[in-house]
């Protein structure tokens, strides 16, 4: 199979992470009938499973680069990707290949193809992703996986793995609100459904709303959720940042955001209870892997003179979290900001919690993206809010706007949808 083969076979499936609403469930059962053909490639691994709603990928990072420091060959998984679609598939941080990706896509194909013959419900697109995640992890001969929930969890395409080593959860909060529920506990509900007897679980400080759920299905599967403590005597900085936990004391981290030393003091609790398991973390590498840690997309900068600030933030917890990072480290700051939503996400508490920074506002239409919101859409709905806009045709345009604008005197943020940033990254020529 070619690569316009892979193509035009990933371009035959079903879009969604899902079939169809309340049709999940047949949706999972096409991906275990699938991976059943392929000889249960998913079956001889271990992982760090990762539900929750903001902080999933930087706890995800921090983990598998503390695990691959360790001397452990690891294989993440995670979505969305900030460039090509198939970075989401990796071990020791290297995209699969393009060859692995034919052999694999290959295989499947033709299974879903018998599949069809016999009436089956086929696989979705995402779904025969992780189908090739598994099957190239398991090639690979990796030690551990660190895997993120595409959507939900319990009828995420990911959920189909054994017990995991550590079922991991981020803070949960409101979004994908028409699919996972419409309070915080029916989405924890969902998400609550990684969990597995025999799996440790450690979960970062919930809403009390949030953790009545996780400790309600924690007793019912036979386990105990583990909290993370939050981290003290933090020192934020934008190019480093420490905190102490009860353990280590000056712990760093190079990852931006008023955020990070929470989500990394999450990931310490999962590698600590990694250690309890016997796996093999000494404080040295505990340390160094933190520090080396890499995650583009969440309050990362750019480049300066002026700044440019990019941070993938896309409903209201996250818009809250990226607007105490604004006022930490540009306290006195207005920015010029670049915005770029979809449709289907809260963005008007993301402009409501934002545009008080702003001194000006560029919108654009994200592309190559069927749920985007049009940058007229977007600007309409930032003029109703006193806000000053223009709208560009293209991300490129967009930042060459907003560095007219900024006139070196403006920091400038570009934010709304993870799914345009890669974009702006390579505009920028990183």
């Amino acid at each position: 199979m070619n690569e316009k083969e892979v193509t035009a076979y990933m371009e035959s499936l079903s879009p969604g992470a899902i079939v169809h609403p309340g049709k999940e469930e047949m949706a999972l059962e096409a991906l275990q009938d699938l991976l059943l053909r392929m000889g249960s490639p998913e079956r001889g691994l271990k992982y760090v499973h990762i539900a929750g709603t903001n902080g999933k990928g930087s706890i995800l990072a921090y983990v598998s680069t503390v695990l691959q420091e360790a001397g452990y060959r690891v294989g993440r998984y995670f979505s969305p990707a900030l460039h090509d679609n198939w970075e989401k598939i990796q071990v020791q941080q290297k995209p699969v290949p393009k060859t692995a990706i034919r052999e694999g896509i290959a295989l499947i194909a033709e299974h879903t193809a018998q599949m069809a013959a016999e009436g089956k419900c086929l696989p979705t697109v995402f779904e025969v992703e992780t189908a090739l995640a598994f099957w190239y992890f398991a090639k690979k001969a990796c030690d551990i996986v660190v895997l993120e929930c595409g959507l939900g969890g319990l009828t995420d395409a990911t959920n189909v793995i054994p017990a995991p080593e550590v079922c991991v959860f981020a803070p949960i909060a409101l979004d994908h609100m028409a699919i996972l529920g419409k309070t915080i506990a029916e989405i924890a509900t969902v998400k609550s459904g990684i969990m597995k007897p025999g799996a440790d679980v450690v979960s970062a400080p919930q809403v009390a709303e949030a953790a009545k759920v996780l400790e309600k299905a924690a007793k019912k599967q036979g386990v105990t959720v583990n909290y993370a403590e939050r981290p003290e005597k933090i020192r934020y900085g934008i190019k480093k940042q420490s905190f102490d936990t009860q353990v280590y004391a000056k712990l760093e981290i190079t990852l931006a955001g008023v955020y990070q030393p929470d989500n990394a003091a999450t990931a310490v609790a999962v590698l600590e209870q990694l250690r309890v398991r016997g796996w093999k973390i000494p404080e040295a590498k505990l340390r160094a892997g933190l520090a080396k840690t890499i995650w583009p997309g969440r309050f990362t900068i750019l480049k300066e003179r002026p700044y440019l600030i990019m941070d993938g933030a896309h409903n209201g917890a996250a818009a809250k979290v990226l607007r105490a990072s604004l006022d930490q480290y540009f306290p006195d700051k207005p920015f010029v900001m670049i915005l770029g939503v979809l449709r289907d996400k809260a963005y008007e508490e993301l402009l409501d919690c934002l545009l008080e920074r702003a001194v000006q506002v560029i919108t654009l239409t994200p592309p190559d993206n069927v749920r985007a919101l049009s940058a007229i859409e977007l600007a309409e709905t930032v003029q109703e809010r006193g806000m000053s806009v223009t709208c560009a045709d293209s991300v490129e345009e967009a930042l060459e706007l907003a560095t007219l604008l900024s006139g070196k005197k403006f920091p400038i943020l570009a934010t709304g949808s993870l799914s345009w940033l890669g974009r702006l990254e390579k505009a920028v020529g990183k």
